[in-house]
């Protein structure tokens, strides 16, 4: 077999797009052994819905709309000198988390919990909320269900829950859309005395989903569903609720994960999270989610440190897309490839993506003073040991 032969699709994705161009190549190469999978479900005792358990706020944005926020301090109760901080007291970071589209807070689960045990001796504050329409908050009017409206909601949740100090912002999907409304609408806040501080976009895609599918995702059938479910819909929503469902739950649900994973408790998780998905924001973002383009936020966004992730098996942002956004980000942006992955990466590869936040959060401690850091891909593969391939 040849070189050529060997080499994993996302290398080849690598190439295609140009990012070696970047000298990538020549930065460190992590590989991440995949586990062998368990006998039975691992998360089969998991409370996916214990998130709401935290700390309870409601951000009403400038049209009306409530947004429902859950937040956490992580850390020690007491300072150095054995004092409790108090409510008011500030934490050094925060870090927003963003949902994906038809999705909610609780699909943060495992980097809720995993990194507050990691930041167990930082005072870092976790943000999460469900975007309008979606989960606990208010619906949204059709009007109201554009890519700008869910920037100017997240500049609201900023300002209302982290009015100082440095903020990290992590998105998933079309929350990492969201993420870059924000910098097209609000460039200041990633400037260099801006409050943003790091950026994480994983499985998420400048352009609209239905026309940034390169290279192997240009033949995407779960792609091409979502498409034709966009140009059909308004008639199966006058045809009746059921129509519109069965068009569209398959197909997300399908694309949830890579072939080689094994939860049947996640698996239920993101199907509930779809199924309580209102029918009128599923078609309201998913004519967003056609022709949305965002990529004049990209040089806004390389402003600041940043991380890219992506699962090569995502058929709905499909790889090629990530890399494309990684290639446009400057020299202080880090690329995470999940191997066998698919769109729902921080379910199926949490400590993955709990160790590209947890190190963007590290980067972002020199984030005033805008560090030119060396690029690196962290790959989760089937390899034991670092490479420099």
């Amino acid at each position: 077999m040849t070189d050529r032969q060997r080499r994993p699709a996302w290398r080849s994705g690598l190439a295609q797009v140009g990012v070696l161009g970047r000298d990538v190549a020549g930065g460190a190469m992590r590989r991440r052994r995949t586990r062998k999978a368990p006998v039975g479900d691992p998360h089969r005792d998991v409370d996916f819905t214990s998130i709401y358990r935290d700390e309870a706020s409601t951000v009403t944005v400038d049209d009306g709309v409530a947004l429902a926020v859950r937040s956490v301090v992580t850390g020690p109760a007491a300072d150095r000198d054995g004092q409790p901080w108090g409510r008011q007291s500030t934490p050094e970071l925060t870090v927003v988390f963003v949902h994906g589209f038809t999705l909610r807070m609780a699909s943060w689960h495992f980097q809720r919990y995993h990194l507050a045990q990691r930041w167990s001796d930082r005072r870092i504050k976790m943000v999460f909320f469900d975007q309008r329409g979606h989960g606990a908050s208010d619906r949204a009017s059709a009007r109201s269900s554009t890519m700008a409206q869910l920037g100017d909601d997240l500049d609201a949740v900023i300002r209302a829950v982290a009015p100082t100090g440095p903020v990290v912002l992590v998105g998933h999907s079309m929350g990492g859309m969201s993420i870059m409304s924000l910098a097209r609408r609000h460039p200041k806040l990633f400037g260099h005395r801006g409050r943003i501080a790091g950026v994480a976009l994983v499985s998420t895609a400048a352009r609209g989903i239905t026309e940034a599918g390169l290279g192997e995702g240009l033949n995407n059938p779960i792609v091409d569903a979502l498409t034709a479910s966009v140009r059909y819909i308004p008639r199966a929503v006058q045809a009746g609720r059921g129509v519109t469902r069965r068009i569209v739950e398959p197909v997300l649900v399908a694309a949830s994960f890579g072939p080689g994973y094994n939860s049947p408790a996640a698996g239920r998780a993101v199907e509930k999270m779809i199924q309580n998905t209102h029918i009128a924001t599923m078609v309201n973002f998913l004519k967003v989610l056609e022709s949305h383009d965002e990529s004049t936020a990209l040089p806004v966004l390389a402003q600041v440190p940043t991380v890219v992730a992506c699962g090569d098996d995502d058929r709905l942002t499909p790889l090629p897309n990530s890399l494309r956004m990684y290639a446009e980000l400057g020299d202080d942006s880090r690329l995470v490839v999940g191997e066998g992955c698919g769109h729902m990466l921080p379910m199926e590869a949490p400590e993955l993506v709990d160790d590209a936040i947890d190190d963007l959060v590290s980067r972002s401690r020199l984030a005033l003073g805008r560090p030119v850091m060396p690029a690196y891909v962290a790959v989760r593969g089937d390899s034991e040991e670092d490479s420099d391939d």
